[in-house]
């Protein structure tokens, strides 16, 4: 079933009397804001309306509330599967601190947690359950389930089900199993990345009936995304956390032995970092956890490990010291920045070495039984379309909403390295394909990147010996060229269409339609280098920081209220430390940086910012409140 099939076909029955009224109600005294984002009505009406439904809402997009708000509306218990405890106990302690009954189901289940759960369950209060796909098959748990009143199911992170996601879980395929035992109970999928071949998937896997399928924009326009030549790593890396001071960033490698080596080198240049990898004792990676979602940690280099279970608002740099392994991957990844909706920055340090290194463990993977051979193919094209828009050099913003099916009609986002003018044409860039062409054609069209890489830069490897491509006019052509920046400008000629990269195991090149007009001179190629500026900028802004910032800055406030919001940051980390729980789930940066500009001085005030409400201006608003009367009462400035 297609998107557009399903949206066509399946529109929501109109509101009932009333509703209007309930779901605004409850938005404001539970949550504290005054309208939904886009696309959260749609999917609130999908579940009050006892309705299957796929929604596909980036991070950051509000999917939460899509379930959470029902369950308070109707009064009734919805189920929720999540894939991880530290994602589940955030959000239990979220709406806790909001005043819902709430629990989650997990293996580290105090046993006051369970009382409490006897409790709720027992007398009905229970409105919101959160449960692994593991747990929820154990111990006789879909049985305990079937004697409760479930108003719906919610499945998070649902890619997780398809074999042709960034994430695939064999746990996730029982899910179906709830179906059968649950036949009159709507099933709500949330994900914040599929492509339309994942979103059929999902439809098929979970048995989902007529749903309607929302899509919401795949586009992030609060991230800067950059793409940058691997040359210097622990520099480069340390120069992009310079240029966001005492803010949150995390730093993605492919191995463990990368995370270890690059802590350790970034604590050398006195960063703060710590690393962070499935290798780790469990009570260590729950520390790191814990550290970093309650802001006494700001810097972690971690795999991808380090992935869905982080809920931080206030991150405002993602690195990936590699490329990623599918650009639902990396859209995940960096959709860890920005939450809160105020400015983030993406950086991929990219070398063409990458995809041999994530070719060999999906390969290794496979031989060890992981998955099978359609699992395979799924990742190793997953892995070329990500090569693609590593090489590539066109708007990120629109190189990523197409892959996900959507058009982008922005002539310059303002927000990528390609947009912001960051890149600069090689000197003789027509030159250099022409010499790249001509090896690919004289090595016989059927080697891979690094072949054809190794006869340029003139290696005597034995593949090059034996083959005689020693021989070749064109060995040695790139004598002294990084292997890394040659291997960019041939992944630049794969995204051009110039050249063309097999899919399988064992990719090659060979020359695109246009390659031959390109060798005769007939038509001009283009390749790109980044200019100095942005390395100049991070030394700078380096140099410049100093060591007193207290928090990042945003863009939108005056000195006053600068010094105000990193006071009430201040503030947040207090209260958050005395209720146990992650700053975040106190205030976003985005509702303190409100606060900030309208200096509420009295409850109800306080009451009207957004991401405030009733709940929490009781329980602590007045010091809120006298924090900002400390400050001198600030007047709204303009």
């Amino acid at each position: 079933m297609s998107t557009s099939a399903a949206n066509a076909t399946n529109a929501s029955p109109p509101p009932p009397a009333g509703r209007d009224a309930a779901i605004a109600a409850a938005l404001q005294r539970w949550f504290g804001f005054d309208a939904l984002r886009p696309m959260q009505r749609e999917a609130i009406d999908c579940a009050l309306d006892r309705r299957d439904a796929l929604v596909v809402m980036p991070t950051g997009g509000g999917k939460s509330l899509c379930y959470q708000l029902p369950a308070l509306v109707q009064d009734r218990l919805v189920v929720v599967v999540s894939p991880l405890i530290a994602l589940m106990q955030d959000q239990v302690d979220g709406l806790r601190l909001l005043g819902v009954p709430a629990a989650a189901v997990h293996a580290n289940l105090s046993a006051k947690a369970r009382d409490e759960l006897r409790t709720m369950a027992a007398d009905g209060s229970l409105r919101l359950l959160f449960v692994s796909p593991e747990r929820l098959f154990l111990d006789g748990f879909v049985r305990w389930l079937e004697a409760r009143d479930v108003a719906a199911f919610a499945i998070d992170e649902a890619h997780c089900i398809s074999q042709w996601g960034h994430d695939f879980r064999p746990e996730y395929r029982r899910l179906a199993e709830l179906r059968e035992r649950f036949p009159d109970v709507p099933f709500q999928a949330f994900t914040a990345t599929a492509t339309p071949r994942v979103r059929e998937d999902i439809v098929a896997q979970l048995h989902l009936r007529e749903p309607r399928v929302l899509v919401g924009t795949f586009d992030r326009p609060e991230l800067t995304y950059r793409v940058l030549p691997r040359q210097d790593l622990e520099g480069q890396v340390a120069a992009a956390i310079r240029r966001h001071p005492d803010a949150a960033s995390i730093v993605y490698c492919i191995s463990r032995k990368d995370t270890e080596a690059l802590a350790s080198a970034l604590q050398q240049r006195g960063i703060e970092a710590r690393a962070y990898h499935a290798g780790l004792a469990a009570g260590e990676r729950t520390q790191l956890s814990s550290d970093f979602r309650a802001e006494r940690l700001h810097v972690i280099v971690a795999t991808v490990a380090f992935g869905m279970g982080i809920d931080r608002s206030d991150v405002r740099l993602v690195v990936h010291a590699g490329m990623p392994k599918s650009l639902e991957a990396y859209q995940q990844e960096t959709g860890r920045a920005g939450r809160d909706g105020l400015p983030a920055e993406c950086l991929l340090l990219y070398s063409a070495g990458d995809a041999a290194k994530w070719r060999s463990l999906m390969e290794r993977s496979a031989a060890e039984g992981v998955g099978d051979d359609d699992a395979l193919r799924a990742q190793l094209a997953l892995l070329s379309d990500m090569q693609r828009f590593a090489g590539g050099v066109r708007c990120r913003h629109k190189a990523i909403s197409e892959y996900f099916g959507q058009a982008y009609d922005e002539p310059n986002c303002g927000a990528c390295d390609v947009c912001l003018d960051e890149l600069e044409e090689v000197p003789d860039s027509q030159i250099l394909a022409q010499k790249i062409l001509s090896a690919v054609v004289r090595t016989g069209q059927r080697f891979g990147s690094s072949h054809v890489i190794d006869v340029l830069r003139g290696s005597r490897g034995e593949r090059v010996l034996q083959r005689g491509h020693d021989q070749l006019p064109t060995f040695g052509v790139c004598k002294g060229m990084p292997a890394g920046l040659l291997g960019n400008y041939v992944d630049q000629l794969v995204d051009a269409g110039l050249l063309v990269r097999s899919d399988g195991e064992y990719p090659t090149l060979s020359l695109g339609a246009e390659a031959m007009a390109v060798l005769r001179g007939t038509q001009q190629a283009m390749l790109r280098m980044p200019k100095q500026t942005l390395a100049a900028r991070g030394k700078r802004r380096r140099d410049d920081s100093g060591k007193g910032r207290a928090s990042v800055e945003v863009a939108d406030l005056s000195p006053k209220q600068q010094a105000l919001f990193d006071a009430l940051r201040a503030l947040r980390r207090e209260v958050a430390r005395e209720l146990g729980v992650p700053p975040y789930v106190v205030f976003h940066d985005s509702t303190l940086a409100d606060m900030a500009q309208a200096a509420p001085r009295t409850p109800g005030e306080l009451a009207q910012v957004r991401g405030v409400g009733a709940r929490k201006v009781a329980t602590f608003g007045e010091r809120f409140l006298l924090a900002i009367r400390a400050h001198g009462g600030l007047a709204a400035e303009g």
